[in-house]
């Protein structure tokens, strides 16, 4: 009797105990990461002017958006360059791309891609050109700090030449893209296109230079190289610009 009493009694104090002083909560699970958002891009714009013995005007103006998902990216790129000297218009070039990629595999480092590329320069042979290609695409290096994909497929291309004549052929496309950061806020990307076709092999070359400013502000001096094999008699094969520009990134 007075045994089980005591049993009662432990039980009782202990509850007690435990009641006053409840063990530790464990703690909370740490929240998880947001998802990043599936769009970025950059606007960019760029003003020279000089006077004196020449009195020249260039402004270039570049837009570009990124939509990532786990499987589609779709990415639309856009550019105007234009030019004046002793207000006659030296140089006017425009282009805008559309590219589609769906990755495959387990590390997606391959995907299938499909790009329509539309080109316009008053000056060039080629006045008006556009491409429909689709293909097969990897990244050969995904390393940080380097990046460098590759792509290979065929299409169409047609094009309006200045002397009247028009181009309809089949192409074969080459691309390779690489990126390289030197800083968190600092880096450069080279772009190389090549489309062959029967009548014509055009080569575009795009190197960027891109250094941050100030929150989403950056400098960004650019050199584009375009070159065609065949052109009309008179005409320059390779044309060349060259720009520095304030970006917006977003």
């Amino acid at each position: 009797m007075h045994r089980s009493l005591l049993v009662v009694l432990c039980g009782v104090a202990a509850s007690s105990a435990y009641a006053q002083n409840p063990p530790p909560a464990a703690p909370p699970a740490p929240a998880a990461a947001p998802a990043p958002d599936p769009f970025t891009g950059q606007v960019a714009v760029g003003y020279l002017s000089t006077t004196g013995n020449t009195d020249s005007t260039n402004g270039n103006a570049s837009f570009g958006m990124k939509y990532a998902l786990p499987k589609w990216e779709h990415e639309v790129k856009a550019s105007a360059v234009a030019a004046t000297t002793d207000e006659v218009t030296s140089a006017e070039a425009y282009t805008a791309k559309y590219t589609a990629r769906r990755g495959f595999g387990d590390n997606k480092k391959s995907y299938l891609f499909t790009t329509l590329d539309w080109r316009k320069d008053r000056f060039s042979s080629y006045e008006d050109e556009l491409s429909e290609t689709a293909g097969y695409g990897r990244r050969l290096i995904d390393r940080a700090p380097h990046l460098l994909t590759g792509e290979i497929g065929a299409g169409a291309r047609q094009a309006d030449l200045i002397d009247g004549t028009s181009q309809d052929e089949a192409i074969v496309r080459g691309a390779l893209a690489y990126t390289w950061m030197f800083t968190e806020t600092t880096g450069f990307s080279q772009d190389l296109v090549i489309e062959s076709g029967s009548s014509n092999t055009s080569t575009e070359w795009i190197s960027k230079l891109r250094a941050k400013l100030v929150g989403n502000i950056g400098l960004v001096l650019s050199y584009r190289l375009k070159h065609n094999s065949q052109v009309v008699l008179g005409s320059e094969p390779t044309d060349t610009f060259t720009s520095i520009s304030l970006e917006y990134a977003f």
